[in-house]
């Protein structure tokens, strides 16, 4: 069996959590894994690392290669498709499809979205078994069985018997709580947005029910042409919706898409006041008096009083404060923040880079620290800044750094300082990583006043 990942969401509606660069299939919100480097790992149940394929965003390029790495696990760097542009799920499978029957002919693939929490138990393996045999005759999707009325899922209503199945009598679009309710009463499942394709099959029914995806992809000479002429859809509303070949196959173990912060409140332990509380930080500390079945999640010390269903989400640069049932509507401050120009969309204080990350600790009107953390043996680009000078002091680990023509080796407590206008570069030849203090001071500070002259990543 091969395996398609699907990495290629931003993740706007768990803003401030979740930013447009570091979307919540990269981030770890429950444990040392984050959610992507857990999907990867159901993926090896039955997937050998050469035969899992990722589609995702050109920005996440390094992201994935670094989560692997954090795993231990090589897939090949051709088995990473960037997509120029998200165009939802539809074309981001038929190119993964496409690519996985060119390397291995006809082949049954598990389509999996890297953003989800599921537990792996025996109904799950069963679910995958049954799943590969009905895939060599039907598009299969699988249905978790509700454990409740849900308003935030879509469902799907069994219809014919089929071996380890349904045939799929009909797609439900999110209900309201009446219509949940009977929807769960009558045997209906929750739509997981996880699949099982044969891409022999799935590729005649998608010549069948969206012939102009076909053309974009066998008429384009680049997948950036395919990805523009395009349509931007969904696999269920574009195939499995219309197709008289969808069969579903009932998945009982926990599943949540992790779609909202209320859905998040769900998914984490609550303490004795019915409080799900994530604490991460150096110094974060949550104190509580008389509140409760809120969701916290922060990074400083916060104490709440007397406050109950309420959403709490502060990340040192942003905070979110939402009743709980509402917090489907965070996509709006995304798109406002994103109309402003605002970069709190896109990056977290702390931002990853081939080379490590960056966390900006402090910044006013001409000046920005940042902590710089690099990782051995990488180094960052030979780079230019027109607008900013830069000091550098080292506090762990040993830097190697070229300003100008000079090339110096500084070790805890050394510094350096690196005019405006002058090449310069950071790296660690070490075996721990290195840290180092930066302080900026110019008239502009944005990320976007950079020069490169060489880099190790490929970077413009």
């Amino acid at each position: 069996m091969k395996t398609l990942v699907l990495a290629g969401g931003k993740g706007t509606r768990l803003w401030p959590l979740s930013r447009e660069l570091l979307p919540k299939q990269f981030i770890k919100l429950f444990d040392d894994r984050s959610l992507f480097q857990s999907t990867i790992e159901r993926a090896l149940l039955f997937s050998k690392p050469k035969e899992i394929f990722i589609v995702t965003n050109r920005e996440y390029r390094f992201r994935v290669f670094d989560e692997l790495d954090e795993l231990g696990i090589r897939v090949p760097e051709e088995n990473v498709l960037l997509e120029p542009v998200g165009k939802n799920t539809l074309p981001a499978i038929y190119w993964g499809l496409k690519v996985i029957r060119e390397n291995f002919g006809r082949s049954v693939v598990a389509v999996l979205p890297s953003d989800h929490r599921i537990e792996v138990n025996e109904s799950y393996m069963e679910a995958f078994k049954r799943a590969k045999k009905l895939a060599e005759e039907y598009l299969v999707t699988f249905g978790i069985k509700p454990t409740k009325p849900h308003t935030g899922y879509g469902y799907i209503r069994p219809g014919e018997k089929l071996e380890g199945g349904y045939l799929v009598a009909e797609f439900k679009e999110k209900p309201d709580y009446e219509t949940a309710k009977r929807y769960v009463e009558n045997g209906y499942y929750w739509n997981s947005g996880m699949f099982m394709f044969s891409t022999e099959i799935f590729m005649e029914e998608a010549r069948k029910h969206a012939p102009e995806l076909v053309r974009a992809f066998e008429e384009a000479k680049t997948i950036e042409e395919a990805y523009e002429l395009a349509p931007e859809t969904s696999v269920d509303y574009g195939i499995l919706e219309k197709t008289d070949k969808a069969a579903v196959v009932p998945l009982n173990t926990y599943w949540n898409d992790l779609g909202s912060f209320d859905a998040i409140y769900e998914a984490m332990e609550k303490d004795k006041n019915g409080n799900a509380v994530r604490v991460k930080g150096f110094k974060a500390k949550y104190i509580n008096v008389d509140s409760r079945n809120n969701l916290i999640m922060t990074e400083r010390l916060t104490a709440t009083i007397g406050v109950e269903d309420l959403v709490i989400i502060d990340t040192g640069d942003a905070l979110l404060v939402a009743k709980k049932g509402e917090t489907q509507k965070v996509k709006e401050v995304f798109k406002r923040l994103k109309e402003d120009g605002d970069e709190r969309a896109l990056v977290h204080r702390t931002a990853y880079r081939p080379w490590g990350s960056y966390t900006v600790l402090e910044e006013g009107d001409r000046y920005k620290i940042k902590r710089i953390t690099v990782l051995p043996g990488k180094k960052l680009s030979l780079q230019m800044h027109y607008h900013r000078s830069e000091h550098w002091v080292v506090v762990r680990g040993t830097a190697k750094v070229i300003v100008g023509e000079k090339e110096l080796i500084l070790r805890p407590g050394e510094s350096t300082f690196i005019p405006a206008g002058v090449k310069h570069r950071l790296e660690n030849p070490g075996k721990v990583v290195l840290e180092v203090i930066e302080t900026q001071i110019g008239e502009y500070l944005g990320e976007d006043d950079i020069v490169r002259f060489q880099d190790d990543y490929g970077r413009e």
